[in-house]
């Protein structure tokens, strides 16, 4: 985890471009062994993007992580060499854009985290915050805003019981 947080670190410096609202998130339950789905993601905004690393090719979690590290590396050597124009085309393949009925899940769309856990205020706050930036009146989108009503309304009946 280490080696993928300083990577999108200098990353974000290579770039002069800030990597926000990092989400690292897997289907393992800690302490387990040989779980059923060693498979890892990633997600973070960077440059206007909403990108998602998945990797599952590893059987171990370990693993799979440690290859999220070698492709933001391997993103590093691309603006080395080639620029954000070229990185901009490699994160193409990596928007974490729902595709047509698929949902984001309500942590990621108010970008809470996995390791909060969050109360009725907590939720109303992500939500006012993402809400001032992306309401259409601001800029934002119908789809947008949209995707934060319904996450937050799955929220709180997630926090409510």
């Amino acid at each position: 985890m280490s080696n993928v947080k300083n990577a999108l670190r200098l990353f974000s410096e290579d770039s002069s471009k800030r990597v926000s609202n990092v989400v690292i998130s897997s289907n393992v339950t800690l302490g387990a062994r040989n779980p059923e789905d060693p498979g890892v993601a990633i997600w973070f905004q960077w440059d206007g993007l909403s990108v998602c690393i998945a990797v599952d090719r590893y059987c171990d979690v370990q693993d799979n992580v440690q290859a999220i590290y070698h492709i933001i590396e391997a993103r590093r050597t691309e603006l080395r060499h080639g620029g954000l124009n070229i990185v901009r085309a490699s994160f193409a393949g990596f928007r974490a854009l729902p595709s047509s009925g698929t949902k984001v899940h309500w942590r990621m769309a108010l970008n809470i985290g996995p390791g909060t856990t969050p109360d009725k205020s907590i939720i109303e706050e992500a939500y006012r915050q993402l809400a001032k930036k992306h309401h259409p009146d601001a800029g934002g989108s119908d789809e947008r805003m949209a995707e934060l009503n319904r996450a937050r309304t799955e929220a709180l009946e997630a926090v409510n019981g």
